[in-house]
């Protein structure tokens, strides 16, 4: 059962959306690059995510980790990506296999697979009615540098499964957005994912039983072109939050 966890990237929006609804749920540790500017629940820890020591003291004792931390910019340049997501992301799983966690829960993103929309495959055509949806099991196809270094954490986590018997579930999230859904574009009402659909994601992430898992992160959105089959099939995730209907 998992009691403690290591949250990475603690201080960004899809930290604070996980913190504000489950912050008496688990005890934490927060880990982020800059000093907190706000109470934060938990211990605190400041570091870098690619500073080897300073994760593996930081994971230590915890039974599981949430490792959000990254350069989170779509147009973010190579040098960085290598450093804060793939160099990054490799440190987390290495340190998770030597202090022995039970389970990792990796935020990957929608842009491991943004070039699979196309002139032709537009969000137009994702109406409920229809039958494509992406699910998981499509290769990376993705559309920016940013994409690239969350395909490559998602692969990292394939093989610390596989070699390490690591259990992780990568979270391909779509548009995390507090309150309302974004009403000036159809894409991002397709991929919203709401605050609180997000926590509860996370949170069967932590509470449910897998091996290796790609899922998708958005809401139980009318027009969506991301099937949640699999999140809810594996971990239980219940999405209560609607672009279409949200109140």
């Amino acid at each position: 059962m998992v009691r403690s966890v290591l949250l990475t990237g603690a201080a960004g929006r899809v930290g604070e959306a996980i913190l504000a609804d489950l912050a008496d749920e688990y005890e934490w540790r927060l880990l982020d690059r800059d000093p907190p500017t706000e109470d934060l629940p938990g211990e605190v820890v400041v570091a870098d995510v690619t500073d080897e020591a300073a994760v593996r003291e930081a994971m230590d004792g915890v039974d599981a980790v949430i490792h959000l931390a990254g350069d989170p910019r779509p147009e973010a340049p190579w040098d960085s990506v290598l450093t804060n997501n793939i160099d990054g992301t490799q440190t987390v799983f290495e340190a998770a296999v030597d202090v022995g966690v039970e389970k990792v829960a990796f935020a990957s993103s929608n842009h491991a697979v943004g070039a699979y929309e196309t002139d032709e495959r537009t969000p137009e055509m994702y109406r409920p009615d229809h039958d494509f949806r992406l699910d998981g099991t499509e290769l990376p196809r993705p559309g920016n540098l940013y994409g690239v270094s969350k395909a490559a954490g998602e692969l990292l986590a394939r093989y610390y499964h596989d070699e390490h018997d690591l259990p992780v579930v990568c979270v391909r999230i779509g548009n995390l957005t507090e309150g309302h859904p974004p009403v000036d574009y159809e894409r991002g009402q397709a991929m919203w994912l709401s605050y609180r659909d997000c926590a509860h994601l996370f949170e069967r992430c932590l509470e449910a039983d897998y091996g290796y898992e790609i899922v998708y992160g958005i809401s139980d959105n009318d027009r969506k072109y991301y099937s949640l089959e699999r999140a809810c099939e594996v971990l239980g995730y219940e999405p209560r939050d609607n672009s279409a209907r949200h109140d």
